[in-house]
Protein backbone atom coordinates (compact mmCIF):
# COMPACT_ATOMS: atom_id res chain seq x y z
CA UNK A 1 0.00 0.00 0.00
CA UNK A 2 1.43 3.59 -0.66
CA UNK A 3 2.01 6.02 1.65
CA UNK A 4 -0.45 9.29 1.58
CA UNK A 5 1.58 12.72 0.99
CA UNK A 6 -1.56 15.73 1.37
CA UNK A 7 -0.65 18.31 -0.65
CA UNK A 8 -1.71 21.89 0.37
CA UNK A 9 -1.26 24.64 -2.46
CA UNK A 10 -2.99 27.25 -3.77
CA UNK A 11 -0.96 27.52 -6.84
CA UNK A 12 -2.56 25.68 -9.59
CA UNK A 13 0.69 24.95 -11.49
CA UNK A 14 2.65 24.06 -9.23
CA UNK A 15 0.15 21.81 -7.10
CA UNK A 16 -0.11 20.08 -10.46
CA UNK A 17 3.87 19.75 -10.89
CA UNK A 18 3.50 18.15 -7.68
CA UNK A 19 1.05 16.07 -7.82
CA UNK A 20 2.50 14.27 -11.14
CA UNK A 21 5.74 14.21 -9.61
CA UNK A 22 5.29 12.54 -6.58
CA UNK A 23 2.92 10.14 -7.85
CA UNK A 24 5.52 9.07 -10.49
CA UNK A 25 7.48 8.37 -6.52
CA UNK A 26 4.94 5.79 -5.84
CA UNK A 27 3.43 8.27 -3.49
CA UNK A 28 -0.68 8.28 -3.06
CA UNK A 29 -0.80 12.12 -3.38
CA UNK A 30 -4.56 13.63 -1.97
CA UNK A 31 -4.62 18.13 -2.85
CA UNK A 32 -6.45 20.67 -1.79
CA UNK A 33 -5.98 24.46 -1.61
CA UNK A 34 -7.52 25.43 1.36
CA UNK A 35 -6.91 24.98 5.00
CA UNK A 36 -10.29 24.56 5.72
CA UNK A 37 -10.85 21.30 3.65
CA UNK A 38 -7.48 19.72 4.59
CA UNK A 39 -9.13 20.07 8.25
CA UNK A 40 -12.02 18.10 7.12
CA UNK A 41 -9.87 15.60 5.70
CA UNK A 42 -7.29 15.38 8.85
CA UNK A 43 -9.94 15.93 11.69
CA UNK A 44 -13.08 14.59 10.02
CA UNK A 45 -12.65 12.41 7.87
CA UNK A 46 -9.40 10.51 9.91
CA UNK A 47 -7.09 10.70 7.27
CA UNK A 48 -3.31 9.80 7.91
CA UNK A 49 -0.93 11.42 5.63
CA UNK A 50 3.03 9.66 6.39
CA UNK A 51 4.22 13.55 4.92
CA UNK A 52 1.98 16.55 5.20
CA UNK A 53 3.93 19.61 1.89
CA UNK A 54 1.93 22.79 1.76
CA UNK A 55 2.42 26.41 1.48
CA UNK A 56 2.17 28.78 4.29
CA UNK A 57 0.37 31.46 3.48
CA UNK A 58 -3.43 30.09 1.43
CA UNK A 59 -6.43 32.22 1.02
CA UNK A 60 -8.32 31.02 4.28
CA UNK A 61 -4.93 31.42 6.78
CA UNK A 62 -1.70 30.59 8.07
CA UNK A 63 -0.54 26.81 7.52
CA UNK A 64 0.53 27.18 10.92
CA UNK A 65 -2.67 27.17 12.73
CA UNK A 66 -3.81 24.41 11.51
CA UNK A 67 -0.55 22.32 12.28
CA UNK A 68 -0.80 23.35 16.02
CA UNK A 69 -4.18 22.60 15.43
CA UNK A 70 -3.63 18.96 14.21
CA UNK A 71 -1.25 18.27 16.53
CA UNK A 72 -3.45 19.21 19.52
CA UNK A 73 -5.70 16.41 18.16
CA UNK A 74 -2.72 14.21 18.41
CA UNK A 75 -2.39 13.39 14.49
CA UNK A 76 0.98 12.28 13.45
CA UNK A 77 2.75 12.90 10.48
CA UNK A 78 5.63 15.38 9.40
CA UNK A 79 4.70 18.49 8.05
CA UNK A 80 7.01 20.16 5.35
CA UNK A 81 6.17 24.17 4.88
CA UNK A 82 6.89 26.16 1.44
CA UNK A 83 6.67 29.93 1.87
CA UNK A 84 7.77 32.50 -0.47
CA UNK A 85 8.47 35.18 1.75
CA UNK A 86 9.45 33.50 5.31
CA UNK A 87 9.89 35.93 8.41
CA UNK A 88 11.99 34.64 11.44
CA UNK A 89 8.53 34.39 13.89
CA UNK A 90 6.77 31.99 11.63
CA UNK A 91 10.04 29.71 11.03
CA UNK A 92 10.50 30.33 14.82
CA UNK A 93 6.99 28.99 15.34
CA UNK A 94 7.28 26.66 12.93
CA UNK A 95 10.33 24.81 14.87
CA UNK A 96 8.52 24.88 17.72
CA UNK A 97 5.21 23.14 16.53
CA UNK A 98 6.90 20.52 15.60
CA UNK A 99 7.30 20.86 11.69
CA UNK A 100 10.23 18.88 10.12
CA UNK A 101 11.10 21.82 7.72
CA UNK A 102 10.58 24.96 5.84
CA UNK A 103 11.77 25.66 3.08
CA UNK A 104 11.69 28.86 0.63
CA UNK A 105 10.09 28.94 -3.03
CA UNK A 106 11.47 28.09 -5.88
CA UNK A 107 12.85 25.22 -4.21
CA UNK A 108 14.59 22.57 -6.36
CA UNK A 109 13.02 19.54 -6.99
CA UNK A 110 16.19 17.19 -5.56
CA UNK A 111 16.30 19.26 -2.34
CA UNK A 112 12.78 19.17 -2.09
CA UNK A 113 13.17 15.03 -2.72
CA UNK A 114 15.78 14.88 0.01
CA UNK A 115 13.27 16.51 2.75
CA UNK A 116 10.58 14.80 1.94
CA UNK A 117 12.55 11.43 1.95
CA UNK A 118 13.96 12.37 5.36
CA UNK A 119 10.42 13.12 6.68
CA UNK A 120 8.80 10.21 5.44
CA UNK A 121 11.78 7.95 7.18
CA UNK A 122 11.23 10.09 10.32
CA UNK A 123 7.25 9.67 10.27
CA UNK A 124 7.55 6.29 9.94
CA UNK A 125 9.57 5.89 12.63
CA UNK A 126 7.14 7.62 14.73
CA UNK A 127 4.50 5.37 13.35
CA UNK A 128 6.15 2.24 14.75
CA UNK A 129 6.77 3.68 17.78
CA UNK A 130 2.97 4.63 18.04
CA UNK A 131 2.10 1.29 17.05
CA UNK A 132 4.25 -0.32 19.79
CA UNK A 133 2.69 1.94 22.35
CA UNK A 134 -0.58 0.86 21.99
CA UNK A 135 0.38 -2.49 21.52
CA UNK A 136 1.97 -2.48 24.98
CA UNK A 137 -1.03 -0.17 26.19
CA UNK A 138 -3.34 -3.44 24.94
CA UNK A 139 -0.76 -5.82 26.52
CA UNK A 140 -0.55 -4.32 29.80
CA UNK A 141 -3.44 -3.90 31.39
CA UNK A 142 -5.20 -4.52 34.92
CA UNK A 143 -6.86 -7.83 33.22
CA UNK A 144 -3.67 -8.66 32.78
CA UNK A 145 -3.07 -10.10 36.47
CA UNK A 146 -5.12 -13.03 35.50
CA UNK A 147 -6.94 -15.34 38.47
CA UNK A 148 -10.67 -15.41 39.74
CA UNK A 149 -9.86 -15.96 43.33
CA UNK A 150 -10.99 -12.84 45.91
CA UNK A 151 -6.75 -11.87 46.14
CA UNK A 152 -6.40 -11.56 42.69
CA UNK A 153 -9.86 -9.82 41.89
CA UNK A 154 -8.53 -7.48 44.52
CA UNK A 155 -5.06 -6.80 43.01
CA UNK A 156 -6.87 -6.20 39.78
CA UNK A 157 -9.06 -3.52 41.33
CA UNK A 158 -6.05 -1.47 43.59
CA UNK A 159 -3.97 -1.38 39.88
CA UNK A 160 -6.95 0.18 38.14
CA UNK A 161 -7.10 3.06 40.68
CA UNK A 162 -3.42 3.53 40.88
CA UNK A 163 -3.31 3.71 37.37
CA UNK A 164 -5.83 6.43 37.27
CA UNK A 165 -3.55 8.47 39.38
CA UNK A 166 -0.33 10.40 39.36
CA UNK A 167 1.81 9.08 41.89
CA UNK A 168 5.46 9.67 42.52
CA UNK A 169 6.47 6.74 44.23
CA UNK A 170 5.12 3.37 45.50
CA UNK A 171 5.97 0.18 46.68
CA UNK A 172 5.44 -3.12 45.05
CA UNK A 173 6.02 -6.27 47.86
CA UNK A 174 5.45 -10.04 47.15
CA UNK A 175 7.27 -12.88 47.35
CA UNK A 176 9.51 -13.82 44.40
CA UNK A 177 7.74 -14.61 40.86
CA UNK A 178 4.47 -13.30 42.36
CA UNK A 179 4.05 -11.12 39.14
CA UNK A 180 5.83 -7.57 40.92
CA UNK A 181 7.43 -6.50 37.17
CA UNK A 182 4.21 -6.82 35.92
CA UNK A 183 2.35 -4.93 38.25
CA UNK A 184 4.92 -2.58 37.60
CA UNK A 185 4.55 -2.47 33.56
CA UNK A 186 0.13 -2.23 34.00
CA UNK A 187 1.01 0.68 36.54
CA UNK A 188 3.12 2.25 33.46
CA UNK A 189 1.32 1.36 30.77
CA UNK A 190 -2.25 2.42 32.16
CA UNK A 191 -1.19 5.23 33.95
CA UNK A 192 -0.92 8.78 32.95
CA UNK A 193 2.64 8.14 32.32
CA UNK A 194 2.35 6.19 29.17
CA UNK A 195 3.52 8.42 26.89
CA UNK A 196 7.02 8.00 28.84
CA UNK A 197 9.61 5.66 28.79
CA UNK A 198 9.68 2.83 31.11
CA UNK A 199 13.09 2.19 32.18
CA UNK A 200 14.07 -0.77 34.53
CA UNK A 201 17.06 -1.76 36.51
CA UNK A 202 17.51 -5.17 39.01
CA UNK A 203 19.78 -3.46 42.18
CA UNK A 204 20.71 -7.22 42.93
CA UNK A 205 22.27 -8.11 39.05
CA UNK A 206 24.92 -5.25 39.38
CA UNK A 207 27.64 -4.22 41.79
CA UNK A 208 27.50 -0.85 44.08
CA UNK A 209 29.94 1.02 41.41
CA UNK A 210 28.49 -0.44 38.28
CA UNK A 211 24.88 0.54 39.75
CA UNK A 212 25.98 4.01 40.55
CA UNK A 213 26.83 4.89 37.29
CA UNK A 214 23.85 3.53 35.90
CA UNK A 215 21.54 4.73 38.12
CA UNK A 216 22.93 8.65 37.99
CA UNK A 217 25.22 8.43 34.84
CA UNK A 218 28.53 9.54 34.28
CA UNK A 219 30.88 12.25 32.87
CA UNK A 220 33.79 11.43 30.66
CA UNK A 221 36.65 10.96 32.68
CA UNK A 222 34.78 10.29 36.13
CA UNK A 223 36.63 7.40 36.84
CA UNK A 224 38.59 4.77 35.27
CA UNK A 225 37.32 3.35 31.83
CA UNK A 226 34.81 6.55 31.54
CA UNK A 227 36.10 7.28 28.65
CA UNK A 228 32.22 8.96 27.55
CA UNK A 229 29.17 10.62 29.10
CA UNK A 230 26.45 8.15 30.43
CA UNK A 231 23.12 9.06 30.59
CA UNK A 232 21.60 7.41 34.00
CA UNK A 233 18.66 5.46 34.49
CA UNK A 234 16.91 8.19 35.88
CA UNK A 235 17.54 10.87 33.27
CA UNK A 236 16.63 8.29 30.50
CA UNK A 237 13.60 7.86 32.24
CA UNK A 238 11.99 11.25 31.97
CA UNK A 239 8.46 11.83 31.79
CA UNK A 240 8.05 8.24 32.39
CA UNK A 241 8.71 5.33 34.97
CA UNK A 242 11.70 4.20 36.58
CA UNK A 243 11.08 0.23 38.00
CA UNK A 244 13.65 -0.50 40.40
CA UNK A 245 13.61 -4.14 41.28
CA UNK A 246 14.74 -5.84 43.91
CA UNK A 247 15.42 -2.10 45.98
CA UNK A 248 16.15 -3.74 49.02
CA UNK A 249 19.86 -4.78 48.08
CA UNK A 250 20.70 -1.64 47.28
CA UNK A 251 23.93 -0.20 49.29
CA UNK A 252 23.09 2.61 52.03
CA UNK A 253 25.03 5.26 50.67
CA UNK A 254 23.39 4.44 47.03
CA UNK A 255 20.18 4.82 49.21
CA UNK A 256 20.59 8.27 50.68
CA UNK A 257 22.12 9.60 47.29
CA UNK A 258 18.54 8.22 45.28
CA UNK A 259 16.21 9.75 48.39
CA UNK A 260 17.79 13.33 47.64
CA UNK A 261 17.13 13.02 43.69
CA UNK A 262 13.87 11.53 44.55
CA UNK A 263 13.04 14.52 47.26
CA UNK A 264 14.77 17.46 45.10
CA UNK A 265 13.74 15.88 41.54
CA UNK A 266 17.25 17.08 40.32
CA UNK A 267 20.20 14.58 39.49
CA UNK A 268 24.02 14.70 39.25
CA UNK A 269 25.92 12.20 36.68
CA UNK A 270 29.25 11.13 38.52
CA UNK A 271 31.88 13.74 38.08
CA UNK A 272 29.82 16.53 36.78
CA UNK A 273 29.22 19.86 38.69
CA UNK A 274 25.63 20.67 37.37
CA UNK A 275 22.45 19.37 38.52
CA UNK A 276 19.49 17.75 35.82
CA UNK A 277 15.84 18.51 36.59
CA UNK A 278 14.18 15.09 36.27
CA UNK A 279 10.02 14.59 36.10
CA UNK A 280 9.62 10.58 36.73
CA UNK A 281 7.85 7.90 38.53
CA UNK A 282 9.26 5.59 40.52
CA UNK A 283 8.20 1.62 41.84
CA UNK A 284 10.12 0.71 43.82
CA UNK A 285 9.74 -3.87 44.65
CA UNK A 286 10.99 -5.44 46.71
CA UNK A 287 10.45 -9.41 47.96
CA UNK A 288 11.51 -8.56 51.31
CA UNK A 289 9.86 -6.97 54.02
CA UNK A 290 11.17 -3.32 53.66
CA UNK A 291 9.96 -2.09 57.13
CA UNK A 292 11.64 -4.77 58.70
CA UNK A 293 14.80 -4.12 57.33
CA UNK A 294 14.46 -0.30 58.16
CA UNK A 295 14.27 -1.42 62.21
CA UNK A 296 17.46 -3.62 61.42
CA UNK A 297 19.03 -0.75 59.80
CA UNK A 298 20.24 -2.21 56.62
CA UNK A 299 17.11 0.26 54.67
CA UNK A 300 16.96 3.36 55.25
CA UNK A 301 13.99 4.42 57.33
CA UNK A 302 13.62 7.93 55.42
CA UNK A 303 13.57 6.07 52.13
CA UNK A 304 11.40 3.69 52.44
CA UNK A 305 8.88 6.30 53.92
CA UNK A 306 9.39 8.41 50.56
CA UNK A 307 8.54 5.23 48.33
CA UNK A 308 5.68 4.43 50.22
CA UNK A 309 3.71 6.53 49.12
CA UNK A 310 1.60 3.57 48.26
CA UNK A 311 2.55 -0.27 49.00
CA UNK A 312 0.75 -2.73 47.08
CA UNK A 313 1.37 -6.55 48.02
CA UNK A 314 0.93 -9.50 45.58
CA UNK A 315 -0.76 -12.58 47.11
CA UNK A 316 1.74 -15.90 46.85
CA UNK A 317 -0.06 -18.29 44.55
CA UNK A 318 -0.53 -20.71 47.28
CA UNK A 319 -3.38 -18.17 49.02
CA UNK A 320 -4.79 -18.16 45.39
CA UNK A 321 -4.95 -21.54 44.00
CA UNK A 322 -8.51 -21.23 42.51
CA UNK A 323 -6.61 -19.36 40.14
CA UNK A 324 -4.10 -22.34 39.16
CA UNK A 325 -6.63 -23.48 35.91
CA UNK A 326 -6.78 -20.09 34.45
CA UNK A 327 -3.32 -19.94 34.85
CA UNK A 328 -1.94 -23.11 33.55
CA UNK A 329 -4.38 -22.76 30.38
CA UNK A 330 -3.08 -19.40 29.98
CA UNK A 331 0.43 -20.92 30.10
CA UNK A 332 -0.37 -23.51 27.66
CA UNK A 333 -1.75 -21.52 25.02
CA UNK A 334 1.57 -19.43 25.12
CA UNK A 335 3.74 -22.31 25.17
CA UNK A 336 2.08 -24.43 22.12
CA UNK A 337 2.11 -21.30 20.07
CA UNK A 338 5.95 -20.63 20.91
CA UNK A 339 6.93 -24.34 20.37
CA UNK A 340 4.14 -25.08 17.51
CA UNK A 341 2.80 -27.97 20.21
CA UNK A 342 -0.84 -29.17 20.48
CA UNK A 343 -1.39 -29.85 24.38
CA UNK A 344 -5.19 -29.77 25.17
CA UNK A 345 -5.65 -32.35 27.56
CA UNK A 346 -4.34 -31.79 31.08
CA UNK A 347 -5.12 -35.15 32.85
CA UNK A 348 -6.35 -35.39 36.62
CA UNK A 349 -3.43 -36.90 37.97
CA UNK A 350 -1.58 -33.40 36.35
CA UNK A 351 -3.98 -31.02 38.41
CA UNK A 352 -3.71 -33.03 41.52
CA UNK A 353 -0.12 -32.50 41.60
CA UNK A 354 -0.28 -29.01 40.91
CA UNK A 355 -2.87 -28.26 43.83
CA UNK A 356 -0.76 -29.95 46.45
CA UNK A 357 2.74 -28.10 45.62
CA UNK A 358 3.25 -25.56 47.84
CA UNK A 359 4.78 -23.48 44.83
CA UNK A 360 7.80 -21.36 46.86
CA UNK A 361 8.40 -19.88 43.24
CA UNK A 362 4.95 -19.00 42.91
CA UNK A 363 3.56 -18.11 39.21
CA UNK A 364 7.24 -17.87 38.18
CA UNK A 365 7.53 -21.42 38.65
CA UNK A 366 4.53 -22.29 37.58
CA UNK A 367 5.17 -20.97 34.63
CA UNK A 368 8.15 -22.83 34.09
CA UNK A 369 6.77 -26.27 34.65
CA UNK A 370 4.04 -25.35 32.61
CA UNK A 371 6.94 -24.67 29.86
CA UNK A 372 8.55 -27.72 30.53
CA UNK A 373 5.85 -30.00 29.84
CA UNK A 374 4.40 -28.68 26.68
CA UNK A 375 8.19 -28.97 25.28
CA UNK A 376 8.14 -32.37 25.83
CA UNK A 377 4.99 -33.31 25.14
CA UNK A 378 4.38 -35.90 22.45
CA UNK A 379 0.98 -35.80 21.75
CA UNK A 380 -2.06 -33.71 22.60
CA UNK A 381 -1.46 -34.71 26.91
CA UNK A 382 0.22 -32.51 29.04
CA UNK A 383 3.24 -35.22 30.12
CA UNK A 384 2.73 -35.62 34.74
CA UNK A 385 6.46 -37.17 34.70
CA UNK A 386 7.93 -33.75 33.24
CA UNK A 387 6.09 -32.18 36.28
CA UNK A 388 9.35 -32.99 38.31
CA UNK A 389 7.48 -31.50 41.54
CA UNK A 390 8.54 -33.25 44.97
CA UNK A 391 6.57 -35.87 45.72
CA UNK A 392 4.74 -36.01 49.31
CA UNK A 393 3.97 -39.04 50.53
CA UNK A 394 0.62 -39.87 52.32
CA UNK A 395 1.90 -38.32 56.12
CA UNK A 396 3.20 -35.01 54.10
CA UNK A 397 7.09 -36.37 54.46
CA UNK A 398 9.58 -35.67 51.50
CA UNK A 399 12.00 -38.34 50.58
CA UNK A 400 15.40 -38.76 52.40
CA UNK A 401 17.52 -36.70 51.17
CA UNK A 402 21.26 -38.61 49.77
CA UNK A 403 23.75 -38.92 52.69
CA UNK A 404 26.43 -35.73 52.72
CA UNK A 405 29.17 -38.25 52.40
CA UNK A 406 28.06 -39.26 49.00
CA UNK A 407 30.09 -36.67 46.80
CA UNK A 408 27.22 -35.06 45.57
CA UNK A 409 24.83 -32.14 46.45
CA UNK A 410 21.39 -34.24 48.51
CA UNK A 411 18.75 -32.82 46.06
CA UNK A 412 17.12 -33.93 42.75
CA UNK A 413 15.81 -31.80 39.54
CA UNK A 414 12.45 -32.11 41.02
CA UNK A 415 13.14 -30.40 44.70
CA UNK A 416 13.04 -27.09 43.11
CA UNK A 417 12.36 -25.98 39.76
CA UNK A 418 13.25 -22.23 39.46
CA UNK A 419 16.78 -21.07 39.13
CA UNK A 420 16.93 -18.82 41.91
CA UNK A 421 15.52 -21.60 44.52
CA UNK A 422 18.42 -24.13 42.87
CA UNK A 423 21.17 -21.44 43.67
CA UNK A 424 20.15 -21.19 47.15
CA UNK A 425 20.46 -24.74 47.77
CA UNK A 426 23.51 -25.07 46.34
CA UNK A 427 24.82 -22.43 48.06
CA UNK A 428 23.21 -23.50 51.40
CA UNK A 429 24.51 -27.13 51.11
CA UNK A 430 28.25 -25.65 50.24
CA UNK A 431 28.50 -24.11 53.52
CA UNK A 432 27.11 -26.32 55.43
CA UNK A 433 29.72 -28.67 54.52
CA UNK A 434 31.99 -26.08 55.01
CA UNK A 435 31.11 -25.37 58.28
CA UNK A 436 30.23 -21.75 57.41
CA UNK A 437 33.38 -20.86 55.54
CA UNK A 438 32.87 -18.62 53.23
CA UNK A 439 36.41 -19.49 51.45
CA UNK A 440 35.99 -23.34 51.48
CA UNK A 441 33.11 -23.16 50.61
CA UNK A 442 33.79 -20.81 47.14
CA UNK A 443 36.54 -23.48 46.58
CA UNK A 444 33.87 -26.37 46.83
CA UNK A 445 32.02 -24.54 44.35
CA UNK A 446 34.50 -22.97 41.74
CA UNK A 447 34.09 -19.49 42.66
CA UNK A 448 36.01 -16.58 43.80
CA UNK A 449 35.13 -15.65 47.17
CA UNK A 450 33.77 -12.13 45.94
CA UNK A 451 31.36 -13.73 44.06
CA UNK A 452 30.13 -15.67 46.92
CA UNK A 453 29.78 -12.66 49.05
CA UNK A 454 27.38 -11.19 46.14
CA UNK A 455 25.23 -14.33 46.18
CA UNK A 456 24.83 -13.97 49.83
CA UNK A 457 23.69 -11.11 49.62
CA UNK A 458 21.67 -11.70 46.76
CA UNK A 459 19.97 -14.77 48.88
CA UNK A 460 20.12 -13.02 52.48
CA UNK A 461 22.41 -15.60 53.93
CA UNK A 462 25.07 -14.81 56.40
CA UNK A 463 28.60 -16.84 57.20
CA UNK A 464 31.69 -16.31 58.59
CA UNK A 465 35.70 -16.09 57.33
Amino acid sequence: MADTLLVIEDEVLLAGELVRHYRAEGWEVVRTSELGEAKTLLVDQNLDPLVVLSDMNLPDGNALDLLESVRREGRGGEWILLTGYGTVPDSVRAVRLGAYDFLEKPCATERLDLVVQGAARSARAQRRLREQSVEQNRRFTPDSFVGASPASRNVREMLRKLAEVPLSAMVIGGETGTGKGLAARILHYSGPRTAGPLVEVNCAALPRELLESEIFGHEAGAFTGAKGRHRGLIEQAQGGTLFLDEISELDLGLQAKLLRAIEDRRVRRLGSEREIEVDLQILAASNRDLAERTRSGSFREDLYHRLSVFRLDLPPLRERLEDLEELVLLFIAEFNLKASKRVRVVPDEVWRALRRHSWPGNVRELRNVVERGVLFAEDDRFPAQWLQLPQVDPEGSRPAPESADSGTLPFGLDACVTLDAIERLVIEKALERSSHNVSAAARALGITRQTLRYRLRKHGLTARD
